[in-house]
């Protein structure tokens, strides 16, 4: 497998994206954010997204010329329209505004709607994190689980993620989709051609697979079981209604080449600990958990692998599949 430097390989998606049909910063920020995923190891949600990013980009499915705008704000509550553009410019002008609001009003809820996947999504709150202020951020997605007791699919596998500031340490990092697994991990497998376990997807008759072309013709395994199934409905209500964006069941998939535009959308909500308990017991209490968290030998504290997979990235390079990479050069020209 080639082996190549995180910012050869920011140069090559950068080049594919713009060749494609996004202007520079929408290239560069949404590379930036793929390649940040495949340091960390989350290959699913790194530069193999740019083959179908730049299929929609020429297809239609996103606007590559659309510049992310402020529709509304009012009090600690901000609306961004992406455009029907990829997700990335968008997410980071919502993360810039919510963050200024939350540091001023000591709270802000971001939102961003007609939206595109929106990649890894405690990315997006690494900023916040970095200046002290807690961040969650909800998005839904195509169909892809269905609600419980039904066989169609209803809700996207819809990530949650949240990141808590810690004085002096890393923060606390928090990201998972409301699937068993990321749909992402189902693509990556069908692309190797390597099977997948049971309990991650079922066929398009519901009956448990271990294809991974089955799983993503069928549907994802909620995490939890109708638990997970309610979270997702969660984010579906509160990304679709309050956005103005597609719920997951209108929106087509966007694994696909062609098909409509997702106008699928994201939400943030920033708080500032000082404006609350302040800054002082915020932290005080975060260490406090945190080291009882780690009283038991095993326990290993969410993000806190980051920094090192980052520096090895840096170091080693990154491995990408041989047809992933010819796939990149050629778009790239």
């Amino acid at each position: 497998m080639p082996r190549i430097t995180p910012p050869e390989l920011l140069e090559l998606a950068q080049k594919a994206l713009a060749t494609s049909g996004a202007y520079p910063d929408m290239a560069l920020k949404t590379a930036t954010a793929l390649v940040d995923a495949d340091m960390l190891g989350l290959t699913s949600h790194g530069v193999a997204r740019v083959p179908t990013y730049a299929a929609h980009l020429r297809n239609g499915r996103a606007d590559g010329s659309a510049v992310p705008k402020v529709l509304r704000r009012q009090g600690a509550v901000v609306l961004v329209d992406a455009g029907a553009g990829l997700a990335y410019p968008a997410c980071h002008l919502a993360v810039q505004q919510g963050m200024e609001l939350a540091q001023q009003q000591g709270v802000a809820f971001a939102a961003v709607g007609n939206s595109h996947h929106f990649g890894a999504a405690v990315y997006h709150l690494q900023p916040a994190a970095e200046a002290g202020l807690v961040g969650i951020a909800l998005g839904n997605a195509p169909a892809a689980m269905p609600a419980w007791g039904g066989k169609r699919p209803m809700f996207g596998t819809n990530p949650i993620a949240a990141a808590f500031p810690r004085a002096g340490h890393a923060p606390l990092l928090i990201d998972l989709s409301l699937s068993v697994v990321a749909r992402g991990k189902l693509v990556v497998a069908a692309r190797e051609g390597k099977p997948i376990p049971l309990g991650w997807a079922l066929d398009a008759e519901g009956q448990p697979t271990t294809d991974p072309v089955a799983g993503l013709a069928g549907s994802m395994v909620p995490a939890g079981g109708v638990k997970g199934t309610l979270l997702a409905l969660l984010v579906d209500l509160l990304v679709g209604t309050l956005t103005g964006s597609h719920f997951g069941f209108e929106a087509d998939s966007l694994l696909e080449e062609e098909g409509g535009v997702p106008r699928v959308g994201q939400v943030f909500l920033f708080i500032d600990p000082a404006a609350l308990a302040g800054r002082e017991t915020y932290s005080a209490r975060m260490e406090n958990l945190v080291e009882a968290m780690l009283h038991d030998e095993h326990v290993r504290l969410p993000g806190d692998q980051r920094p090192a997979r980052r520096q090895a990235a840096e170091h080693d390079g990154l491995d990408v599949p041989d047809a992933l990479l010819q796939k990149l050069r050629q778009l790239a020209g």
